[in-house]
């Protein structure tokens, strides 16, 4: 399988499980008690469904008729399973605080938004005041925020639709000096101008040789890492005790942000100087004092990345350009970002890492940031709210902002699926869920506004019978072990998460857990079968959330997949393409990065250098053109990068050179994370 999008090809850690095996004691051993490994296979469970509850957070009936359309189903399964597949108690007490991106209605601004609301309850980044008539925030919300949309009018009409981020950690903790009625803009010291490259991703090695300027000073004007803790939290691994990071070391935390902690360019020149001896810098101790963890490795996909964006090449090929001399801005995502590849966090983090770097930056710089990152599922049209809150900042600054993002690396990994379901017909899809899997997996299916005929039925591994169809603005959970939801549907007519069509979310607990009272869900094949009992055909979309290891983590993830013995495995030459003439509903193309399908922001796919025989193009990216283009496709959803990079260089060595975590080292990582940065390079580069 190939690596999900944005992120390098990796090994897979191996994972193990005493699932279904026999364990005893060995002979002259005392007998000692077996780690609590629990999964539903083999266990007796519910034929039918049960209601959404209450949401203890929310307290929104999820279960009430409508109660579930408009609104995130994320976040309607988060608090039907409270919150478990967040943190490592099965039965812990909800977050205080939950983090979400918002959209304002058109005409709405943030500061109408302050005051009609209380940072007792809502609490903004004093950042979003910079862009008056930016219609999206980030936010961190109490219960109470859910109680007056639902009883104050005035604040309804303010909010177009909101969705979760990733409820761990410090996006749980209030944010400091919020917006107030009587805030103003936080005037950013040192802002840079001229041509200004910013950089958003993990581990940023930003005293590498690579990015220094002649005199041997970093390039770096401005450093934020958005962790707080030198734990860090992820979900499914919350620690009891976290060690929060020393200011001192890491950095002030940047006031218009709210959390995380800053390094300015003279503050990382400084601590260059502090340890440099006879000449020579130390980075591995510059980066241990700097509380930089993840630096000790010596592979960083962020380093890899910027240098490719804008450094100075390698002694046997220098680069002398615009993008090796610019100014740079660099954002670290936290760990949590880093170890959910589902994403969870990756819209409230990047809209604000974004908005960070536009602070740091006057009316005239003009700056191309690269973000290679992103998911799998999503509306694949735009419709996102971050993707559209990429476009209006775009807008907004009139031509001064440039984005670029990868295609995607998910082209073989066979996590999506297409179709046209006529009148009457029907489509089972078999979703593979593999054992020992240690997160929770996600489906979604995207089905135009309208279409209330379509039913979907789920059929769970070793069951001869599916439970209930469920139509349109229905959902419910299938409880396992304990009475906790192994399995979810929410399936609203409308959904938050898109525009055009909704999205049905079908949500299943991990496959393995060493907690006794954890709930799992069984591995294997579950079969989702969509009917359309309407008298109009419909075209819907599948995907399969990411769910693949980060490199350098080990999270116990495992991705799952489409399973049809029509869909061609064979290896053959001519097997990495789809065929217009071949039935199978898994597709490769449509298979992209759910953040790069935006109006505005540039889509990078991947290619080889050396073109052979088998073509130019990079198996695990979507292609340019389509070939598979004839095929019916709801409106708007894009599946062709706008343009292309080489992420390759040839059949046989897969990958591009870049620049390891330290100085002097070079590592070869493939997908179209090093694709993009390359258009950013050529974007800066321009006159």
């Amino acid at each position: 399988m190939s690596a999900a999008p944005g992120r390098p090809k990796q090994a897979r850690h191996a994972v193990r499980s005493t699932e279904g095996s026999r364990m005893s004691a060995a002979p002259g051993r005392p007998k000692q008690a077996r780690p609590a490994v629990r999964s539903t296979e083999g266990l007796r469970m519910s034929a039918a469904w049960s209601p959404l509850p209450t949401g203890e957070f929310t307290g929104i009936d999820w279960g009430a008729p409508g109660a579930i359309d408009g609104q995130d189903p994320y976040l309607a399964w988060a608090e039907a399973d409270r919150f478990a597949g967040y943190r490592v108690k099965p039965q812990g007490k909800p977050p205080t605080w939950l983090p979400i991106v918002i959209e304002l209605t058109p005409g709405a601004s943030v500061p109408a938004l302050v005051q009609a609301s209380n940072v007792k309850w809502l609490q903004i980044p004093r950042v979003y005041l910079n862009l008056p008539t930016l219609r999206f925030c980030t936010a961190h919300v109490k219960r109470r925020f859910f109680e007056k949309l639902r009883s104050d009018a005035a604040l309804r009409r303010l909010i177009l639709r909101f969705e979760l981020g990733l409820p761990v950690g410090h996006h749980t903790q209030p944010i400091h000096d919020p917006c107030t009625p009587d805030s103003r803009p936080v005037s950013a010291p040192d802002r840079l101008s001229g041509k200004v490259l910013g950089l958003i991703d993990g581990g940023l090695a930003f005293a590498n040789q690579v990015f220094l300027d002649p005199q041997g000073r970093t390039r770096v004007k401005h450093f934020w890492r958005q962790d707080d803790t030198q734990d860090g939290d992820w979900p499914g691994n919350e620690p009891h005790h976290r060690t929060p990071l020393d200011p001192a070391r890491a950095g002030p935390r940047p006031r218009d942000m709210g959390y995380g902690h800053e390094l300015s360019g003279a503050a990382i020149q400084a601590a260059m100087a502090a340890h440099t001896h006879q000449g020579r810098l130390d980075e591995e101790g510059l980066y241990r004092d700097l509380q930089l963890w993840e630096l000790s490795k010596p592979v960083s996909h962020g380093t890899h990345v910027m240098s490719l964006a804008c450094g100075q090449g390698t002694p046997l090929q220098p680069v002398d350009d615009d993008a090796s001399r610019c100014d740079l801005i660099a954002v670290q995502f936290d760990v949590a970002n880093v170890r959910d590849t589902s994403g969870g966090a990756m819209n409230a983090s990047v809209l604000d890492a974004l908005m960070y770097i536009l602070a740091r930056c006057t009316p005239e710089a003009q700056l191309v940031v690269n973000i290679s990152w992103g998911t799998l599922a999503g509306p694949h049209d735009g419709s996102s709210i971050l993707e559209a809150a990429m476009d209006q900042l775009i807008g907004l600054l009139d031509g001064r902002l440039q984005v670029t993002v990868p295609a995607g690396n998910a082209y073989q990994s066979q996590t999506h699926a297409n179709g046209t379901l006529a009148p009457g017909a029907s489509l089972p899809l078999h979703w593979r869920v593999l054992p020992d899997d240690r997160t929770q997996s996600f489906l979604e299916l995207w089905i135009p506004y309208g279409a209330e005929g379509v039913t979907l039925s789920v059929t769970p591994p070793g069951h001869d019978q599916p439970l209930p169809p469920l139509r349109m603005g229905a959902s419910g959970v299938w409880l396992g072990a304990h009475g906790l939801p192994a399995c979810g549907v929410i399936y609203p007519k409308t959904s938050a998460l898109g525009l055009g069509s909704t999205c049905a979310l079908i949500a299943l607990a991990p496959t393995f857990s060493r907690r006794a009272k954890a709930a799992t869900a069984p591995f294997g094949s579950w079969t989702v079968t969509l009917k359309n009992g309407g008298t109009e055909p419909v075209v819907f979309d599948g995907y399969i959330e990411r769910d693949d290891v980060a490199l350098g983590q080990s999270t116990g993830a495992r991705q799952s997949r489409f399973e049809d013995a029509r869909y061609d495995t064979s290896g053959n030459v001519e097997s990495f393409v789809d065929h217009p003439d071949n039935p199978t509903p898994i597709r490769r193309s449509g298979t992209f990065n759910s953040l790069s399908t935006g109006q505005k922001t540039v889509s990078v796919g991947g290619v080889r250098r050396q073109v052979s025989a088998n073509g130019d193009f990079a198996r695990y990216s979507p292609r340019k053109p389509d070939p598979d283009a004839g095929r019916p496709q709801r409106a708007g959803v894009r599946k062709v990068p706008d343009t292309l990079a080489a992420s390759d260089d040839n059949a046989a060595l897969w990958g591009v050179l870049g620049a390891g975590s330290l100085s002097g080292s070079a590592v070869r990582l493939a997908g179209t994370s090093s694709a993009a940065p390359q258009e950013a390079r050529r974007l800066i580069n321009l006159p």
